[in-house]
């Protein structure tokens, strides 16, 4: 099989984000890059079929400025086995990315399944992986939890609101968006991350893949630091007087009920 995994790289959560003066963006520098933490269930997904199915390969697609081979090599030093980048700007939507992505694959000469995380961290947007299946007019099934492989097709346990969840079937090739739960993702052993250090990432240019800046959708501007959290309170007295008290801040105050 001809697998392939679309991922992202984003800012470490843990990084302190910080504003530029003129308020158009973030400001990138000492942000620690990570690969985005569902990508890596799209990965394991993929690396499960490809054991599973001899003669399989796993190649890594995304789309981004070169840092983001970083990402790719993450996917590599896991067990991916090719990559591929479409060198794009900071702050590409999902809907450049996704046709960027999608014309990448299309240079490919076979595609059997695509995986992708069910949303990058950094926006939060959880568009790409529609995106990309309408670019490509491939079925897409969405907050994958659970999957059964049969002949030219995948039947997907997927979750809904509400706690609930639903199986979806779908024909193949399809994209099929990992949520957190389908699998547990495996760790790079040394000696595959040295190896995946000198692998070739193949690179495309926008034009490459047939898209431009006129592709973009969405453009943020006035970025601002959510105000800070304010102190809580503590509220004195008897188990009574508490709750009369607290009925009455968040009447009063709160204003929530």
């Amino acid at each position: 099989m001809n697998i392939y995994v679309c991922v992202k790289q984003v800012p470490d959560t843990e990084t302190k984000i910080k504003i530029l003066p003129d308020k158009s963006g973030i400001d990138l520098s000492g942000v620690k890059w990570i690969l985005s933490p569902y990508d890596e269930f799209a990965i394991e997904e993929a690396l499960r079929l490809k054991e599973k199915n001899a003669g399989s390969t796993v190649t890594v697609v995304s789309v981004g400025p070169e840092r983001a081979k970083e990402a790719i090599r993450t996917a590599l030093a896991m067990g991916a086995d090719n990559g591929i980048l479409v060198d794009a700007p900071e702050g590409a939507d999902g809907a450049l990315a996704a046709k960027a992505a999608a014309g990448a694959i299309k240079k490919e000469p076979q595609v059997d399944i695509i995986f992708t995380g069910k949303e990058a961290i950094d926006d939060g947007a959880a568009q790409f992986s529609q995106f990309l299946a309408k670019n490509l007019n491939y079925p897409c099934v969405t907050v994958v939890l659970g999957i059964e492989y049969g002949p030219g097709k995948v039947q997907c346990r997927r979750e809904v609101e509400g706690g609930a969840v639903e199986m979806v079937e779908a024909t193949l090739p399809a994209v099929l968006a990992a949520q957190k739960g389908l699998n547990e993702p495996r760790y790079a052993s040394l000696p595959n991350i040295m190896k995946a250090k000198k692998k070739e990432i193949k690179t495309y240019s926008q034009a490459d893949v047939g898209v431009s800046a006129s592709d973009q959708k969405v453009r943020l501007k006035n970025f601002e630091l959510p105000p800070p959290k304010q102190a809580g309170k503590k509220i004195a007295g008897d188990i009574a007087t508490q709750a009369k008290e607290l009925a009455r801040l968040l009447r009063e105050e709160a204003k929530v009920i």
